[in-house]
């Protein structure tokens, strides 16, 4: 994925729940300009795995509650913890 599409920045696993993601989890990071290819090659690849795809704005929760998009199927995500994220970046 990294030789595909240059500019992405690969994470790693957590074979455990991390932030308000409810299973294990890969994360990988791009950027915007890279939608276009990397998107449809996400929808081709994901080998039946969901596929949470969100902007990185500052508000964990609105990225990850209102402008998520899913591939596959949509998981649980604990908003609690999501919304102690936005408590704790609106009083920095």
């Amino acid at each position: 994925m990294a030789a595909t599409f240059p500019g992405a920045t690969l994470g790693r696993w957590h074979d455990t729940p991390v932030g308000p993601h409810t299973q294990s989890m890969y994360q990988i990071a791009f950027p915007p300009p890279l939608l276009a290819s990397f998107l449809p090659w996400l929808m081709l690849n994901r080998d039946g795995l969901s596929i949470l795809l969100h902007p990185g704005t500052g508000d964990a929760y609105a990225d990850h509650i209102d402008h998520a998009v899913w591939l596959g199927s949509v998981l649980p995500l604990r908003k609690n913890v999501l919304l102690k994220l936005r408590k704790t970046a609106s009083h920095s």
